[in-house]
């Protein structure tokens, strides 16, 4: 009888210490040792935060890790400041802006190597304007592409744009219209690219800019002046205009705080759908030269778990099979960003700015 009564003792004993060792805590909650899978929705333009979000398309939704071991992306929800933004915003996001190049013309010859842009914008703007607002140093405006090079960012089209030091040869400028956070609009007639050819442009690197009057542009008292941007050297690829070609638009540039916690991709195509909107091409990504993954529908993603330091980011147009489809050369482009998140671990090439705007 005593030895029943204590092996009922030992029993019991048993079985409340394998209860204690399951009973959750604040550092255990639960138990759970998967990996939290996130939300791989996204609100196409103009879906209102909170309202049916779309399908995301491919296999790029699949969280992932770079050849370094250094990111662990995974698509997430856009950005809650973005969708704020969205809401303050009426019905911008719902516009249908439309672009026409003024100058320079469609092949024209251009005698100078600083070009100067002139664009006129139309359509069901529903309110869209681009301005900078100066306290913020965000605002609608145009992205302007020469030939591959990243993009330019143009906020008053009441003055021209020009494009500085661009050296002799022809060369392609590529438009279209973007939200302050660099989101595209993609509807029709939006997108506009024209060729043009510089001769006997004469730029000259190695001597200041000046005015007409031969001042040094720092010294020379004359009114704002326009927005502009020297540019790299480069010429213009072999581009079918009537061929499928995919403009590569962000990411771009530096990422601070916030803004690097979640990074969008995004990108014009033009002559082309993808197969998540009923055509026969897709955009495949990369990051860091890490997995390979898929963007099957035109729309923005965004990425989070990004470490700090410099990253490469590819983008480029293929068939369904995962063919690449060239266009002169611009459909596979690869563009370096910084991203600088205090909250992100480091990693081991944190590099400088090279402009997010």
């Amino acid at each position: 009888m005593k030895l029943t009564k204590i092996l009922m003792l030992l029993i019991g004993l048993a079985l409340l210490a394998a209860a204690c060792q399951r009973q959750p805590t604040q550092m255990d909650p639960g138990g759970y040792t998967g990996t939290n899978k996130t939300n791989n929705t996204h609100i196409r333009d103009g879906i209102k935060p909170g309202s049916e979000s779309s399908e995301s398309g491919g296999e790029h939704n699949s969280s992932g890790e770079n050849a370094a071991g250094e990111s662990h992306l995974s698509e997430t929800l856009r950005p809650q400041k973005i969708a704020d933004m969205m809401i303050g915003r009426g019905e911008q996001d719902q516009a249908a802006p439309v672009l026409k190049v003024i100058t320079p013309a469609n092949g024209a010859t251009v005698g100078s190597s600083t070009v100067k842009v002139k664009l006129e914008l139309g359509g069901d703007l529903k309110g869209y304007k681009p301005m900078k607002d100066m306290a913020t140093g965000m605002g609608n405006h145009i992205h302007v592409i020469l030939d591959n090079q990243p993009y330019e960012a143009y906020y008053n089209l009441d003055q021209e744009f020009e494009l500085r030091n661009v050296t002799d040869g022809e060369h392609s400028l590529r438009f279209f219209p973007s939200r302050p956070w660099h989101e595209s609009y993609k509807n029709d007639g939006a997108f506009q690219i024209i060729r043009f050819t510089v001769k006997n442009g004469g730029a000259d690197n190695s001597k200041p800019a000046t005015t007409n009057s031969n001042q040094m542009m720092s010294s020379a008292k004359t009114s704002a002046p326009p927005e502009g941007k020297d540019m790299q050297a480069s010429t213009a690829g072999a581009v079918d205009m009537t061929k499928p070609l995919l403009t590569y638009s962000r990411p771009k540039g530096e990422y601070k705080g916030a803004d690097a916690e979640n990074v969008m991709i995004d990108f014009w195509l033009s002559n082309g759908k993808l197969v998540g909107d009923g055509g026969e091409y897709r955009v495949h990504y990369t990051v860091d030269g890490g997995e390979a993954k898929y963007i099957d529908k035109w729309q923005p993603i965004w990425l989070s778990g990004w470490t700090n330091g410099k990253h490469t980011v590819k983008l480029e147009l293929v068939d369904k099979n995962g063919n690449p489809v060239d266009n002169g050369g611009y459909n596979s482009t690869t563009r370096e960003i910084t991203v600088m998140n205090n909250n992100a671990p480091a990693a081991s090439h944190i590099g400088n700015s090279n402009g997010g705007h």
